[in-house]
């Protein structure tokens, strides 16, 4: 394909054969003036439709594609930005009209170093894929081996570049990119294994030409009966959830994983691919510099990929720390994009009254949430009937906020907060109750396998783990941006009053 057609993804249009599905938890509700309004997306926002425009929705949702005209598809990519719907491209299959992109189109770039065996693995899940997902390339990047990485990859009929002195996953990624000839490049590394039916999905939302990267989920390669395993299975920072969506700073999907990616080659070259000085974080932030860049990136949890998840709790609190330990660079790389936490400062006030104010506190506390509750309606003037959904936002929010702020505390703000609970009992139960209560509400969500007592002390010495990479990181960096929270937003929709069909 010609790298030329993705020179302005600003101005591509949906290609007319798109479809268009309702994203999951999407509501309808009655506006003023016989408009219908969509609450959904991330962050939660309310879109008004008027007739014509929820006419042509109602259309794409009883299987119709978007088509031609150029008006219904800056509708469509509006409803796309906003996350309240989600493209469904039809399945390839053999024998139909090829896409804009295929198989023949990808080159599979691994980066690997003393991993001989699971180099090996990788590479017959990649033998065993049918035409439609085996790529026409392998290339294997071995980053300054000492055992027979290259030899493998050589009999498993890679082509093999091979590093004098080691360079990281980045530097290595870099270097397959810099060999690849095809119009797409797969980075997947190491240690994973290809699923069955894993690149079918992604490239078609690459006939997006707006989407210059697109990754698939990340699930566990072997689970198996050890506690720490169903907890990595539960929650694994690689495995971005069941729901798909765009990928965007500071939202749901805020970054993806650089275990498996499929990018268009043209950007990424433009872009000089990853950072490679970035030990850490360097897939964040090729994510982030494609979005500012205008491309659109996307998580397609329809396509997995699994990977081989640390099982023995030391490698996985070192691994945590050494994520946490990006926050302070990607902070310095993009300001504003990294924060520990982004709730209403309203909610964040309520909070701390409650856990720290006694009764009188709790009272205020309460207080403070019912009144930034009752003010919401006037933000909703597009609504027939705010209140209630007023009400039902509002509480939602400060709920959330509550486990966001539990998290912060445990993930960025612990050595703080253990210096402040020395001096008070009060402050001791909160610290206490801002590890617990968080791990709890998520044990209850996720169901791992893994009673709640283990559940929750895994998920402390995790986030704990994390905060011990984010000071070390702050401290390297001389900079605490990365500590610092935002509280600029309101419970509810943060722009309420827009129209999806201006």
């Amino acid at each position: 394909m010609n790298p030329a057609e993705h020179s302005d993804p600003r101005s591509a249009n949906l290609p007319p054969h798109a479809r268009i599905i309702m994203s999951a938890g999407v509501q309808r509700l009655t506006g003023r003036a016989g408009t219908t309004v969509l609450l959904g997306g991330s962050p939660l926002r309310l879109l008004r439709l008027r007739p014509a425009a929820l006419a042509e929705l109602d259309r794409w949702l009883q299987g119709e594609p978007v088509g031609e005209r150029p008006a219904v598809s800056r509708l469509a990519r509006r409803l796309l930005d906003a996350g309240v719907v989600d493209p469904a491209w039809p399945p390839a299959t053999p024998g139909t009209a090829p896409g804009r992109y295929g198989p023949t189109d990808v080159t599979l770039v691994i980066p690997a170093r003393n991993r001989a065996a699971m180099v090996a693995n990788l590479l017959e899940s990649v033998a065993s894929m049918d035409d439609l997902n085996r790529p026409a390339n392998v290339i294997v990047v071995d980053d300054a081996s000492h055992d027979d990485t290259a030899v493998v990859a050589r009999r498993h009929g890679a082509t093999v570049i091979t590093h004098s002195t080691a360079t990281g996953p980045a530097g290595a990624r870099n270097s397959g990119l810099d060999a690849v000839t095809t119009s797409l490049v797969a980075f997947v590394d190491s240690d994973c294994v290809l699923r069955r039916g894993w690149l079918t999905p992604l490239l078609a939302h690459l006939e997006d030409m707006s989407v210059a990267l697109v990754a698939p989920r990340i699930v566990a390669a072997h689970p198996s009966t050890k506690v720490v395993d169903r907890y990595e299975v539960a929650r694994s920072p690689l495995d971005m959830g069941p729901l798909g969506g765009y990928v965007v700073p500071l939202t749901r999907i805020a970054y993806l994983p650089a275990a498996a990616l499929l990018a268009v080659v043209a950007p990424l070259r433009t872009l000089g691919g990853f950072a490679a000085k970035l030990a850490v974080g360097e897939d964040v932030d090729l994510v982030w510099r494609l979005h500012e860049a205008g491309w659109r990136v996307r998580y397609e949890p329809g396509a997995t990929v699994a990977h081989s998840h640390r099982t023995q709790l030391g490698q996985m609190l070192k691994r945590r720390a050494a994520y946490g330990s990006s926050a302070a660079v990607l902070t310095h790389r993009h300001p504003g994009r990294v924060t520990p936490l982004a709730v209403s400062g309203w909610s964040a006030m309520a909070w701390v009254l409650v856990a720290l104010g006694g009764p009188v506190g709790a009272v205020a506390g309460v207080g403070v949430g019912v009144v930034t509750s009752a003010l919401l309606p006037r933000k909703l003037t597009m609504l027939a009937h705010p209140t209630w959904v007023a009400w039902r936002l509002a509480g939602r929010g400060h709920l959330g906020a509550g486990r966001l702020i539990g998290s912060a505390v445990w993930r960025a703000w612990l050595p703080v907060a253990v210096i402040v609970a020395l001096g008070s009992r009060r402050a001791r139960l909160a610290v206490a109750a801002a590890g617990v209560l968080p791990a709890l509400a998520e044990w209850h969500t996720t169901q791992p396998g893994v009673d709640p007592v283990r559940y929750s002390a895994l998920r402390m010495a995790d986030d704990a783990a994390y905060c011990v990479g984010v000071w070390q990181g702050c401290w390297r960096q001389r900079s605490a941006a990365a500590l610092v929270p935002d509280l600029r937003n309101w419970p509810g929709p943060r722009r309420p009053d827009e129209d999806a069909d201006q």
